[in-house]
Formats: C-alpha cells, sequence, structure tokens
C-alpha cells in the first residue's frame, strides 16, 4: 500500500500527540482497518479516534450506486503524519478558524495564541483537537462518543477544557453533537464538523471539481468581508442578490460566478485563492429545524440538507488541492488516475462568526467566550436524498 512506510511514524506520532493512547476499557475496538463502522437504513459511515475523524460515508445515488461523498485516507495511519494537515472531516478546536494577529482578549488580559497561518492563528494552532487522538467513550451499531481533555495553554488558552463529540446514525441521516465546558476558567470555545464534501465521489466523467454542485442557503443574507488572509476585516455586509456571495435569493452551482472578474482572487491571497474561503452569517430570525444550507449535484443526484443551532458557515472549495493528493479507493472511476484536483471538493462548517473573540461590536463574545462552569453545545445534522 502506497502509505505503508508511514506506519511506524503514524503509530508514534499519535502516541506522542497524548503522552498514550487511551485504552478503550469495554468498548469494542474498531475493525481490523482501524475504523468503527456506523449503519442506518440508506446511510454507512465509518470513524477512527485519531482528530474524532469521520473517514468514510456512504449513501446511494440516483441509480442505487452506493457513493462514498467524503475526502479522507484508505490508510487510517496516514491521518497524524499528512504533512498538509487538511483537518479532513475532524474537530479543531478549541476555537476554530482563525484569530486575528494570534491574540485575543478576555477581562483585560491578553492572550497569544500560534500564528500557524501567515499572521494569523488557524484552528487553535498545530496542537490543535485536529492532531490529538481523543478517547472513544461508548460505542453502539448506530452511534459513537468520544471524549477529549484539553489542559490549560495547550494551545495558548487559559484554562482547561473537556469535551465530548456524538455521531449518531438514523434513516439517511448523520447527527452530530459537540459539549464543552471550562470549569474553572472563562476561554474562547467554537467547534466545528470540519466536513469536506465531493457528492460525485470523483466519479462524475466529465469533470472532478466541485464547481457542479449546487447550494442553496436561504438564510444566509449577510456575509464577513475578509481582507487577503482570509481573515475577517470586520465588516458585515449584506449580499446582494445575483452577486458572488448569493446563494440566499436561488439555488446556484458553486462555480456560477467563475466568469466574474471577483472570482479570481476573490477568497485572498493577492489573487491566488479563488473561488470561496468565506464566513457566512444566518438570519437572526429563521424557523425553527430550517434547513440552513442545501448542497447537491445534479450527475449523482445526491442532496445534502444541514440543519444547525449554530448562527454562521463557513465554505471552502479548496482552492489549495494541489493535485497530488490521491483520493480513496472507494472513489473514482476504474482505469484512472486517483489524485484530487485544485477546487476538487467543498469543506462545509457550521460555526459561529469566524474570530468573533476580536469583535466585540458584533456581540458573539456570550457565544465564543465560556467559563468558569459554562456549557458550549453545538448540534447539526446532515439528512441525505436524491434531487
Amino acid at each position: 500500500m502506497k502509505y505503508s512506510c508511514y506506519l511506524f511514524a503514524a503509530s508514534a506520532a499519535a502516541a506522542a500527540i497524548q503522552g498514550k493512547v487511551p485504552a478503550h476499557g469495554k468498548v469494542p475496538a474498531p475493525g481490523p482497518d482501524g475504523k468503527y463502522t456506523l449503519e442506518a437504513p440508506g446511510i454507512r459511515a465509518q470513524f477512527i479516534p485519531y482528530a474524532a475523524t469521520l473517514t468514510n460515508l456512504f449513501v446511494k445515488d440516483k441509480n442505487g450506486v452506493e457513493r462514498d461523498i467524503v475526502l479522507g485516507y484508505d490508510n487510517t495511519s496516514f491521518y497524524p503524519v499528512d504533512p498538509g494537515h487538511p483537518v479532513y472531516n475532524a474537530i479543531p478546536g478549541r476555537y476554530a478558524n482563525r484569530i486575528g494577529n494570534g491574540m485575543f482578549q478576555i477581562d483585560n488580559v491578553t492572550y497569544h495564541t500560534e500564528k500557524n497561518d501567515g499572521a494569523n492563528t488557524l484552528h487553535s494552532g498545530t496542537n490543535n483537537w485536529s492532531y490529538r487522538v481523543w478517547n472513544v467513550t461508548h460505542v453502539t451499531n448506530s452511534s459513537i462518543t468520544y471524549s477529549i481533555y484539553d489542559p490549560a495553554n495547550s494551545t495558548g488558552m487559559p484554562g482547561h477544557v473537556e469535551a465530548t463529540v456524538t455521531y449518531a446514525l438514523s434513516k439517511n441521516k448523520w447527527h452530530i453533537t459537540m459539549d464543552a465546558v471550562s470549569p474553572d476558567t472563562k476561554t474562547p470555545i467554537m467547534l466545528t464538523q470540519h466536513t469536506y464534501f465531493q457528492l460525485d465521489a470523483f466519479a462524475n466523467p466529465a469533470t472532478r471539481t466541485i464547481w457542479n454542485h449546487t447550494i442553496h442557503m436561504p438564510y444566509a443574507h449577510r456575509g464577513m468581508k475578509i481582507d487577503q488572509g482570509a481573515l475577517p476585516t470586520g465588516e458585515i455586509a449584506n449580499i446582494t442578490k445575483d452577486t458572488i456571495d448569493d446563494f440566499w435569493s436561488a439555488p446556484h452551482q458553486l462555480g456560477f460566478a467563475s466568469g466574474n472578474k471577483e472570482f479570481e482572487g476573490h477568497c485572498g491571497a493577492d489573487g491566488a485563492c479563488h473561488g470561496y474561503n468565506h464566513n457566512w452569517a444566518f438570519d437572526d430570525v429563521r424557523p425553527a429545524e430550517a434547513v440552513v444550507a442545501t448542497l447537491s449535484s445534479a450527475w449523482s443526484g445526491i442532496k445534502a440538507d444541514l440543519r444547525t443551532n449554530q448562527d454562521a458557515i463557513v465554505l471552502y472549495t479548496c482552492n489549495w488541492n494541489d493535485g497530488k493528493t490521491p483520493f480513496k479507493s472507494t472513489q473514482g472511476i476504474a482505469g484512472q488516475d486517483n489524485l484530487i484536483p485544485r477546487d476538487g471538493c467543498i469543506a462545509i462548517e457550521a460555526q459561529d462568526y469566524v474570530d468573533g473573540i476580536n469583535h466585540p461590536e458584533w456581540g458573539r463574545l456570550k457565544k465564543q467566550i465560556f467559563g468558569p462552569g459554562q456549557r458550549y453545545h453545538w448540534e447539526s445534522s446532515w439528512t441525505f436524498g436524491l434531487v
């Protein structure tokens, strides 16, 4: 196997992350491939303890063919040692996305975090929760629960945090809940499930990019303006119908604005990032259990409906893929190469406003600073069906 050379290194890296890999106790061991497999009618998913990661997600397309619709690796030992660390379907924490200038304040005390994304911190730095082995605490045929203990100052943030995530499957649905608490200190907490989708599973003979996928976000009328580092500037603007960030007025293909001059360089990097790496704000008032985002593909016929208790969403259209990373053996077309192209996927991350801890004018501090003893609760579900 291509990644067999990483087996020993991965084991050592995983053990080093927490000092030792915690024993499962009475929790059943994973399968021979290192994965826990969950099933429910119309859906099958696989998970590993590293980063509380979803490795595979199978649903049927319009022709009844089972498709694995998320990115990942065949060999689970590659997740800890991939130098690119794309956070495939994992839980970054304790604060997802960017922190401006690697610093923030709580009660007039300034804290500094690792600058691992230019001048900014991304996902709390290179010791964040997506680099760690989580404890598996409960497993059934259709659910798995993980826990993690994050020591004080492990990512430059005050106070220790205790957190859990539960993944549960039911008919055509993947449900995710996360809970966290800082028992004795105020600290930032903002989590997400960093899911990378490719609803065609790279099997569409016409294209492997994401631009043919359609998304609709009927309650996303506002967006955060960003600078060249994809960090919000502080301006939250209404999105005008049919402009490049408009996915509220009607379903649009992700590539619908690709002919516009704004498309190239739209996500910063002095023009090198095209497409999307942005944060949209949902309407303050929306129906309970509203579908806030629908991703679909006409080719596969698969659609995915997102419901969430979060007030914002990040979409990233995989601009930085270098065309050298393989997709899984469960994906693609037999006899063809197995490389993911630039723009070959979309990461969808339900969360709160990016860098809200540095923008008190947004009024998000009560949703991003927790403790002592306050409970953080995150909940989302994806329901899969056909277009």
